[in-house]
């Protein structure tokens, strides 16, 4: 599907054409979305640029996310779109974005929130908007503001989480916060992965001769939001880190308790064990043995036994 975005005077109109038809005059923005073969020729014969291949898209060698030629200047990027039902997870999408003779090309491969969103301020400011080089300026800084709203949800989740760590009375699910808080981290760090690729991305546009210095000004204030987002990506580490400690201190306090209350039951028992192992050895020269009323004595010798350690044990509070 072959989206185009053009300028009529001083409006910008946006088009899905198909291959037959022809291209608008001073086209903007090509958006290749769930597109075939037929409709990458199309634009490559009208436009005459080589679009990547999936090879080139998705090498993760640093020279194939960013490189110059004479009149182009390709970028691969990952764009991760966070799931509105399950938080945690993510999607990931290799966008590649073409600038050739101040028209943008993006190439993907499903719809992104990020692009719906661009859409709606450019046809609602289209003065603002005068070359591809202004989109692509307008659609890394909603992608920044997406990476930062996301940034600030695993903040706010991870206050909630020490909060309800720390406040709980009664056995914890250790097994579910421990995936919470790994899942937590994973986002995290897919997010800052995602930010640094960004940064060196915006690094290079800015020193491309073929960028405006306007344009470069733009660049330059996204890239200082960058900066101060991958250093807040980097505290939320060390508070999930922070989190994930207080959580392994409760794991070992909840131990430690059953380990102490199994050592003071087996304390307790042992006069008892030591008065029946006693009086179960049944020597012949054992008096007691006679007595009347010897089993019920030991009994309540045993039963004595084992009440006056419990006794102990709480007024030091131990129990």
């Amino acid at each position: 599907m072959l989206f185009i975005y053009y300028k009529d005077n001083l409006n910008v109109l946006k088009r899905t054409i198909n291959i037959n038809e022809e291209i608008p005059e001073n086209t903007l923005w090509v958006d290749l979305f769930n597109f075939n073969l037929d409709e990458i020729a199309y634009i490559e014969n009208n436009f005459n640029i080589k679009i990547p291949n999936d090879d080139e898209k998705y090498n993760i060698e640093e020279s194939a996310r960013y490189w110059e030629e004479q009149d182009t200047i390709t970028i691969n990027n990952v764009f991760l779109n966070k799931d509105a039902l399950n938080q945690t997870t993510t999607t990931k999408d290799t966008i590649t974005f073409l600038l050739n003779k101040k028209v943008l090309f993006t190439i993907r491969a499903r719809e992104i929130p990020t692009f719906a969103s661009v859409e709606n301020i450019i046809l609602a400011n289209p003065t603002h908007y005068k070359s591809g080089y202004e989109i692509l300026s307008e659609i890394f800084d909603m992608r920044v503001d997406k990476d930062g709203d996301v940034l600030e949800w695993i903040d706010k989740i991870s206050r909630l989480l020490k909060t309800e760590i720390l406040e709980q009375k009664n056995a914890l699910d250790y097994d579910f916060y421990l995936a919470k808080i790994s899942n937590l981290q994973d986002l995290n760090m897919q997010i800052r992965y995602s930010l640094f690729e960004k940064k060196k991305t915006l690094s290079s546009l800015i020193k491309s001769d073929k960028i405006g210095v306007h344009i470069k000004e733009n660049l330059d204030i996204i890239l200082k939001d960058l900066n101060s987002l991958i250093d807040f990506s980097l505290s939320q580490l060390g508070i999930l880190d922070n989190i994930q400690t207080i959580l392994t201190s409760k794991i070992d306090i909840e131990q430690n308790k059953i380990i102490k209350l199994f050592t003071i039951v087996t304390v307790a028992m042992m006069p008892p064990t030591l008065i029946g192992t006693i009086y179960g050895m049944n020597f012949e020269n054992m008096p007691e043995l006679k007595f009347q009323y010897g089993y019920f004595i030991t009994l309540s010798l045993m039963i004595i036994s084992t009440i006056i350690p419990i006794i102990f044990f709480k007024k030091k509070r131990w129990l």
